[in-house]
């Protein structure tokens, strides 16, 4: 007899024999559930540390290119330039204008007394270029004031709390008009901004670049960075390339900093193997448990499958059954993972931590759960197609 399409009664009896072994079918799913779970959160928090690498640089807008040592490899890499440097790039053909920028880490000091190092970031006195995007408290020209710097609110509430002396019992956050130090230099906090969270954990201040200087420690070379704005209708690779030949140093866009800076740190950190180890953890637990249940499922119903094949049920309508099986505890436990996945982010996004979840990760995911189900299930409907329609008479 040919085996043609499989009827929908024949599927109707796959689901039952599938949900019939309540414990099996409820095991197998949380098994499928906990690989999506592990695989597409893991590889939302590698995304999301790996986005967080280039928060500094998104935060910097404003320019179209940066110019750096040809030695930096990533966005802390403090190689700095020469001031001449400055002038070299603003007369290459296609900038509009250029200007200076330092960052570095640098010691300071709270008002309670507690020691920390804050990343300090210097921009323009002049234009004010580089600044933070968002204020939450003042006005960016209240950089201009003496003394003055901006705080990130979120680290004045987490990292800037006080919490010696008579703050001790009551903690309280850094706030607009407060004094701290940094390199022995009194500073004023003029106001309060919102940045990206950042990969780079320390605390930081915005001041003006020229007041930076007075209080960095004194180098020959001081400018970490020179900013470039391009001239309108040109490419920026073109002036890039340009600016690298007029001047030996590096030029590069915002997403090619990004990507140097990101690469930098995935690879030296070892966050890609570990995180890639998790994720493919994720597939071989998923993979025995899947097949481990499966296998023991099919065992429990070979006499079911031998009656199916006695009855002229053929190996091609058999296979498909099992595969409707698969397939509806893939989708459950597919269903049931990502969502608690997405859960876990929210709740995860609420913190400093890392989650990222492009539509890359529940597609990746998705194939990765269905590849796992289909290896598992394929010594299971081996087992089938080796069976004898006579084990149903076998006690």
């Amino acid at each position: 007899m040919k085996d043609r399409s499989v009827p929908v009664g024949m599927n109707f009896v796959a689901i039952l024999m599938l949900v019939g072994d309540r414990l099996k079918y409820v095991a197998l799913v949380a098994g499928l559930a906990f690989a999506t779970l592990l695989i597409t959160q893991q590889a939302s928090i590698l995304v999301g540390m790996a986005d967080q690498t280039g928060a500094f640089i998104r935060d910097t807008g404003q320019a179209d290119l940066w110019v750096m040592d040809p030695e930096v490899e990533f966005s802390e890499d403090g190689k700095a330039l020469q001031d001449t440097a400055l002038f070299r790039v603003r007369g290459v053909e296609g900038v509009e204008w250029a200007v200076p920028i330092y960052k570095n880490w640098l010691k300071a000091q709270l008002p309670d007394g507690r020691k920390l190092n804050m990343i300090v970031v210097g921009i323009d006195d002049a234009t004010l270029v580089g600044g933070p995007a968002v204020m939450v408290e003042g006005r960016l020209e209240d950089l201009r004031a003496d003394k003055a710097v901006f705080i990130d609110a979120r680290d004045a509430d987490t990292k800037l709390l006080l919490t010696r002396g008579r703050f001790a019992d009551d903690p309280q956050p850094l706030r607009v008009g407060d004094r701290l130090s940094v390199n022995d230099f009194e500073l004023r906090v003029a106001g309060t901004m919102k940045l990206s969270r950042s990969f780079f954990w320390d605390p930081v201040v915005y001041t003006t670049y020229s007041r930076a200087l007075t209080f960095a420690p004194p180098e020959r070379r001081l400018m970490s960075f020179v900013l470039v704005k391009i001239k309108s209708g040109s490419d920026p690779h073109a002036v890039a390339r340009a600016v690298t030949e007029a001047t030996g140093l590096q030029a590069l866009t915002g997403p090619q900093f990004e990507k140097l800076t990101m690469t930098y740190i995935l690879e030296k950190t070892g966050i890609l193997v570990n995180f890639g180890l998790a994720v493919g953890m994720g597939f071989v637990i998923g993979l025995l448990v899947a097949a481990q249940t499966l296998y023991a499922f099919t065992l429990d119903n070979l006499k079911q499958y031998g009656a199916l094949k006695a009855m002229g049920a053929g190996n091609g309508t058999l296979v498909r059954m099992m595969m409707v099986q698969v397939l509806i505890v893939a989708l459950l436990g597919y269903g049931l993972g990502l969502g608690i996945t997405v859960l876990m982010g929210k709740i995860i996004q609420a913190t400093d931590l890392a989650f990222l979840m492009t539509w890359h990760i529940p597609v990746v995911g998705g194939v990765a759960l269905v590849a796992i189900c289909l290896l598992a299930g394929a010594a299971s409907i081996a087992k089938v197609l080796r069976l004898e329609p006579a084990i149903v008479f076998k006690s």
